[in-house]
């Protein structure tokens, strides 16, 4: 008696994935051409998704009504952060959302000029 089963009914079965989507069939295949994006540059909804954009777009487009960082929503996403600059890239192109870029940190002061104000504050 032979059975079309591969696993004897005493065996768990092993959990089964799916097949998942290879990451460049969700950036569309470009890798090259996304703009530098930093983990806290923010990112703003600019427009509403459409039916025909991909989920992955869409999904950005709905979670950045608020201001959100490139790091949030690759994690939000569960997408690597590559991949999210990418996608990020062509919604920009599309000006479908704004990049904020970080505010830079301030320059420190001159060491002398600290020195003199130590110096002046002394002397009062």
């Amino acid at each position: 008696m032979t059975s079309d089963n591969p696993h004897p009914p005493d065996t768990p079965r092993r959990w089964d994935e799916g097949t998942p989507v290879p990451l460049y069939v969700i950036t569309g295949g470009e890798g090259s051409s996304a703009k530098t994006f930093d983990l806290v540059t923010l990112i703003a909804t600019r427009s509403a998704p459409e039916p025909s954009m991909q989920p992955e777009q869409a999904a950005i487009l709905s979670m950045c009504a608020y201001p959100l960082s490139v790091a949030e929503v690759s994690a939000y996403l569960s997408l690597p952060f590559s991949v999210v600059t990418v996608l990020l890239s062509q919604l920009v192109d599309d000006e479908r959302v704004e990049a904020i870029a970080p505010v830079p940190v301030a320059a420190f002061p001159d060491r002398g000029l600290l020195e003199a104000v130590i110096h002046g504050l002394r002397r009062l």
